[in-house]
């Protein structure tokens, strides 16, 4: 079972308190898009086999949206942060580096 910790109540909640809102750090194409940008954003996506970057809604907890890095082939969990943020904070990023030599932001393959 996945656990994560919510970055803001700093609770270690299972899946089934959480909901998952797709890939994090990517543009939303919106309202005002153009047809090959907003089909792009829905059916053009990398669905990396390693180091993977999620938004999850703490949603049986206090309702708030934040970031998560997991290994998508373990389920290993490199650390959760908030969602404001536009990259993961660098000890994320150490994390990740320390158990995948070569890994860099970024490297979404």
């Amino acid at each position: 079972m996945l656990i994560l910790q919510c970055p803001y109540c700093g609770i270690n909640a299972d899946e089934t308190e959480l909901a998952a809102g797709g890939q994090a750090h990517i543009k939303r194409e919106t309202v005002g898009s153009d047809d090959n940008a907003f089909e792009d954003y829905l059916f053009r996506r990398v669905n990396p086999k390693g180091v993977h970057f999620e938004r999850w809604r703490h949603a049986n907890g206090c309702g708030k949206w934040f970031h998560a890095a997991r290994c998508t082939m373990t389920l290993e969990v490199f650390g959760t942060y908030k969602a404001q943020t536009f990259e993961p904070p660098q000890n994320i990023k150490d994390a990740i580096s320390a158990k995948r030599p070569g890994w860099k932001w970024g490297d979404f393959s």
